[in-house]
């Protein structure tokens, strides 16, 4: 380590810190980006299909992308009215109700899930 004047501690503190504040940021943004690519993905492959139309209109949208923060949301596209009657049934015309088809509370705990093993590491290996 090298020597730091009595004057100049707070400052290389202080840039220390800032450093490694910005290596993690980096780290947990990529981490976020992969998660959701990962969640996209398989709600492509356990939604259900009649036509493949509702599976292949998820996506994910970057609302928020700068150097300390992300912001991804995954969403529906094109049947996004879908989503909610299909993951938690709704009312028939002739009465009764439909079948639930639970897709997206699975995947949404396995990003959960992913996303916190993920920043921990990123936290856990980074650098000061």
């Amino acid at each position: 380590m090298a020597n730091i004047e009595l004057e100049n501690l707070a400052y290389e503190i202080a840039k220390s810190l800032t450093e490694y504040g910005q290596g993690v940021a980096t780290k947990t943004n990529k981490v976020v980006k992969k998660v959701a690519k990962e969640t996209v993905k398989e709600l492509k492959s356990t939604s259900p299909s009649r036509t493949d139309k509702y599976a292949k209109g998820w996506t994910s949208t970057t609302e928020k992308d700068m150097a300390s923060s992300v912001g991804i949301t995954v969403h529906n596209k094109k049947h996004y009215r879908l989503t909610h009657l299909l993951e938690n049934g709704h009312a028939l015309a002739n009465g009764g109700r439909s079948r639930k088809f639970p897709h997206i509370k699975p995947a949404e705990e396995k990003a959960i899930t992913t996303l916190e093993k993920g920043i921990k590491e990123a936290i856990e290996n980074a650098t000061i």
